[in-house]
């Protein structure tokens, strides 16, 4: 997958940023929060954690929004309709890529397939390694956001990824 357009990419992971491992509070009850597609119909109940605010916010930002998860397909299926996404672009990471040196195995691969554009990557799994190695690889600007895998995506990772976006 290779895109040229002049908007910022926003690689995407599932686990942690979409689907918290703690149930999201809610002011209404569990069900004020979910899409109108039940968790059930997916075989994951899980998915009733995704906040379909969250992708609208997601699109308000004007980045290029793709998925960097291993639920590849799946996301397009499962999670965009229940955010209100369209089908996203999903990058295709090879089989054979191992880590170094305690690198994330999405890093190297995001890094190549932005090639020299601007790119956001929102995941509860990035570490200063990562920071580090994007920082002397990567020829334009980048924000590798670490979302708390335990609240996922807040106002908080909102206001930073549009304070980057507006002074990068």
């Amino acid at each position: 997958m290779t895109t040229r357009e002049g908007r910022p990419l926003l690689y995407l992971d599932v686990d942690g940023p979409l689907i918290p491992f703690r149930a999201r509070p809610t002011e209404h009850g569990p069900t004020s929060r979910t899409a109108t597609v039940p968790g059930q119909a997916s075989g994951n109940p899980l998915v009733d954690r995704l906040d379909p605010a969250d992708g609208r916010r997601l699109m308000a930002l004007g980045c290029q929004l793709i998925w960097a998860t291993t639920w590849m397909a799946d996301a397009n299926e499962i999670v965009a309709p229940r955010l209100g996404l369209p089908e996203l672009p999903i990058v295709d990471f090879p089989d054979d890529e191992s880590p170094q040196h305690g690198l994330h195995w999405k890093t190297k691969p995001l890094t190549q397939e932005a090639g020299d554009r601007p790119f956001i990557w929102l995941d509860d799994e990035i570490t200063d390694t990562d920071q580090r190695w994007v920082r002397t690889h990567h020829q334009g600007p980048a924000l590798l956001h670490r979302v708390d895998p335990l609240v996922g995506l807040t106002d908080a990772d909102f206001a930073a990824i549009r304070r980057w976006l507006t002074t990068r």
